[in-house]
C-alpha cells in the first residue's frame, strides 16, 4: 500500500487579495527631481500664495505637479506643503481630511432629512460618522486639533457653511 504524504492531503489555503487597487496613480519613481523649473524659494512663495487664494493642500500638489512640472514638493523642497504651512502659519485650523469628510456628513445629513426610508445612505451616514470620531481621537493625541473641539453634526453644518 501506497502511504500518502501529508502535503498532499491538506488542500493550500486561497490566496487573499491584494490591498491595493490595480489601477492607481503610480508615484514618480525617483525621489529626486531632474531639473525644477522654480528655485525653492519660488515654489515656496507659489504654495504661500495658492493658499492665500483658498486653495487646499492637495489641490496646491494637483497645481505644482500638473502647471509647474514639479511632481513631489519634498524631493525639492525637502518638506512637504503641510509643514511649509505649518511653518508660515497658514495651516487650516481642521485638517484637510477631516473637514473633507465632515461636507460628506453634511451632504449625507441633508439627504436622509429628505429620503428617509434610505437605509443605505444611512449606512454610509453612520460609517463616515464613525470615521470622523476616530480620525478626531487620533487628531487630539497628536495636538492636531484642540481638546475643546467635538464633533457634532450642528458645528458640522456650520463648519460647511
Amino acid at each position: 500500500m501506497e502511504m500518502k504524504k501529508e502535503t498532499e492531503t491538506v488542500a493550500e489555503a486561497p490566496k487573499m487579495a491584494d490591498s491595493k487597487p490595480s489601477k492607481e496613480t503610480a508615484k514618480p519613481a525617483k525621489k529626486t527631481v531632474s531639473k525644477p523649473v522654480l528655485k525653492p524659494k519660488e515654489i515656496e512663495e507659489t504654495i504661500i500664495g495658492l493658499t492665500n487664494q483658498g486653495i487646499s493642500a492637495s489641490e496646491i500638489g494637483l497645481i505644482l505637479r500638473s502647471q509647474h512640472g514639479i511632481p513631489k514638493t519634498k524631493a525639492v523642497l525637502g518638506k512637504t506643503i503641510s509643514q511649509i504651512l505649518k511653518e508660515h502659519k497658514l495651516s487650516p485650523e481642521i485638517p484637510e481630511d477631516l473637514m473633507a469628510l465632515i461636507r460628506r456628513v453634511v451632504a449625507l445629513d441633508a439627504h436622509l432629512q429628505k429620503n428617509k426610508k434610505d437605509y443605505s445612505a444611512k449606512r454610509g451616514y453612520q460609517l463616515t460618522v464613525s470615521k470622523i470620531r476616530r480620525l478626531v481621537k487620533y487628531y487630539h493625541q497628536t495636538k492636531q486639533l484642540s481638546k475643546k473641539w467635538r464633533y457634532s453634526i450642528e458645528t458640522a453644518r456650520l463648519l460647511v457653511k
